[in-house]
């Protein structure tokens, strides 16, 4: 059943840990809770430098601002006293973030409690569909903590979609793409060039992909945003002090450095691009929405645990590839992620390059797939509007 949050409440707590990605997400979700659905939002961020970045117009000095309909907080180790913050009708946890203790006292003072939700990392591994929207109530206090998980079947909660976000696309691929080219200073593409997107952690195998592409046939214009795998991409090309603007050339790879974007400039990239190596959660569900082929760089965690998330993908998002396509995308992934036993880069890139028409086929056919269940922010809206309507009448513990 869906449900409109009308003017209910809601506060979203994010601490800033993965750079732009727990911000990122953060935000999508606090902009569509206020967009689409009415709410009045309250983003409360421990680092405002960051979100300046995706946000130029926030002011990290200020304790409270508006920015786009959604309230900004900094969130701050002060807040001690609970009578200064009155709770929100649905309380967000991003990402497993631990909120101040006087903030919980204040939910505690609240009758009914607030909806209490603990947004987890995307994950497509298969436990994830036992734990979504599992309950965990408070050692001492009347409150109850639910799990919810963003996911890849109707038994989780869905991605991240604003609700014109396809319509938007279509708009760009259909009308805007010649000109978009021009407007980054970039010429037109040419007959059997690729156009690459790169946005990663630094990343061992990466030297070996630019010789593979460097090397190649063909024509590869490598588009890179400010970021954490500039300075290694510098080096390859012995060019240290590369910045916004800058084009280097090595035989049939031309490198571009582009300005740090925005997240709806980030999502132009991404459609206009060819393939797109993307990384963490934000990234890489937006690199699925732009039905385009894609290499994901999974956040790298110790003792390798993170190559079960990527499994994990890799096994759902290959699953109606032909044989051949499925293989060399498997070994690209891998490959990039740092499992020892994948082929090199340039092994790698030579299926790519033969699957390159079925790979895109695919990455069409995924988005379609994903578009017909509910977007994360719908569903979480049901899910807390639900769990209200359900305790409304139950007497105070």
């Amino acid at each position: 059943m869906r449900y409109d949050a009308g003017m209910r409440t809601w506060d979203i707590f994010c601490t800033v840990i993965d750079n732009f990605g727990d911000i990122g997400v953060s935000w999508r979700l606090a902009r569509g809770l206020a967009h689409e659905h009415g709410a009045q939002v309250r983003l409360w961020v421990d680092d405002l430098t960051v979100f300046q970045r995706m946000r130029p117009e926030i002011r990290p000095d200020l304790a409270q601002q508006s920015c786009d309909g959604v309230t900004v907080c900094a969130w701050r180790p002060d807040m001690a006293d609970p009578s200064a913050v009155r709770a929100a009708d649905v309380v967000v946890e991003a990402f497993g973030c631990v909120l101040p203790d006087a903030y919980v006292a204040a939910m505690a003072t609240r009758s009914p409690p607030p909806v209490w939700i603990n947004l987890e990392y995307l994950s497509a591994e298969s436990w994830v569909a036992a734990h979504h929207g599992l309950p965990s109530p408070h050692p001492r206090l009347p409150l109850t903590k639910y799990f919810f998980f963003p996911g890849y079947t109707d038994q989780t909660g869905g991605l991240l979609r604003e609700r014109d976000l396809l319509a938007r696309r279509e708009q760009f691929v259909q009308h805007e793409l010649d000109a978009y080219w021009p407007s980054l200073g970039v010429p037109a593409p040419v007959a059997g060039e690729w156009r690459i997107s790169l946005f990663a952690y630094e990343n061992p195998a990466l030297a070996e992909l630019l010789d593979a592409w460097c090397t190649g046939a063909e024509a590869v214009t490598l588009l890179v945003p400010e970021g954490r795998i500039l300075p290694q991409v510098a080096d390859w090309l012995g060019e240290p002090g590369v910045h916004a603007g800058d084009a280097v050339r090595r035989g049939a790879l031309t490198v571009r450095v582009l300005p740090f974007a925005s997240q709806d400039e980030y999502d132009q990239l991404l459609w206009a691009c060819d393939l797109n190596f993307v990384r963490g959660e934000d990234s890489c569900a937006r690199a699925q929405w732009a039905a385009r082929p894609l290499v994901w760089q999974a956040y790298p965690q110790a003792d390798a645990v993170h190559h079960d998330k990527l499994d994990a993908l890799l096994a759902r998002y290959s699953e109606t590839l032909a044989a051949d396509a499925a293989q060399v995308l498997t070994d690209t992934w891998r490959r990039w992620n740092g499992v020892s036993d994948a082929p090199d880069m340039a092994a790698c890139w030579s299926g790519w390059r033969a699957q390159r028409g079925e790979l895109a086929r695919h990455a069409v056919d995924w988005q379609a797939r994903l578009a017909a269940q509910p977007s994360l922010t719908d569903a979480l809206v049901d899910f807390a509007e639900n769990k209200r309507l359900s305790r409304r009448d139950e007497p105070p513990q």
